[in-house]
């Protein structure tokens, strides 16, 4: 078991150098750091059972103070969404490639200061698989959207009507941070802008955000995710 596996120790601190904690950077750093666990524990014998993130409440505080919580006031932050994406994958994990990942060895090292790193983790749990994808740098400035190709190969034979749903964390899925600052960032909000940041705070399926085709015996996906976005796709089958 890996407890207080977090990116800082003082939950307390505030600031703006503590601001990514309330958008999508602390969401996809959890992603890939959480998914580098499994890499690490395969690596090293490491028989991985669980990994504990320590996060607190503050209640009397002002929205989106930067602290490391998982939800603020009662509104979700991105963050939460990832560990909500990640209860959604079960069965056993399978192997997946990036051509877009930053190798261990270097992330270990120096972290992920060139290129970003756009990987994936994933699932089986009889028919039906689900693939994590992030697209992450440590850097908190904008950059490129990621152009993914993901194809999810070995369906069984026979496999028919193919569907792929896919849940997002970005600047327009799963984030109450961003609707906070559009509604102009109230440090009061009327109690109908905070059911509104209560409803942009959860994990939400994402309509048509793919292009799809089934062959071979595979599903192949393509969509663009943005910088420290993350994405979660799940594809099931009938036989």
């Amino acid at each position: 078991m890996i407890g207080e596996s977090d990116p800082d120790g003082c939950a307390a601190c505030q600031g703006p150098q503590l601001g990514y904690r309330n958008g999508t950077m602390y969401a996809s750093y959890t992603a890939a750091s959480f998914a580098r666990k499994h890499d690490l524990a395969e690596r090293h014998g490491v028989n991985l059972e669980g990994a504990l993130t320590w996060a607190f409440t503050f209640p009397g505080y002002p929205l989106f103070a930067g602290f490391r919580q998982l939800a603020t006031a009662g509104i979700d932050l991105p963050v939460l969404n990832v560990f909500r994406m990640l209860a959604r994958m079960g069965g056993d994990r399978l192997e997946a490639e990036s051509t877009g990942a930053v190798p261990l060895d270097e992330i270990v090292q120096r972290g992920v200061r060139e290129a970003p790193d756009v990987a994936a983790l994933a699932s089986q749990e009889g028919d039906r698989v689900c693939v994590l994808a992030w697209h992450y740098h440590d850097d908190d400035v904008s950059g490129p959207d990621a152009a993914v190709e993901l194809r999810v190969a070995g369906l069984p034979e026979g496999v028919r009507d193919v569907r792929a749903v896919e849940y997002r964390i970005d600047a327009e899925h799963g984030n109450a941070f961003t609707a906070w600052k559009a509604m102009g960032a109230p440090p009061e909000p009327t109690p109908e802008q905070y059911a509104a940041l209560e409803s942009a705070g959860k994990l939400t399926r994402v309509a048509g955000g793919a292009e799809t085709a089934t062959a071979e015996n595979g599903v192949t996906l393509r969509f663009t995710l943005p910088r420290q976005a993350v994405s979660l796709w799940e594809v099931e089958w009938d036989r």
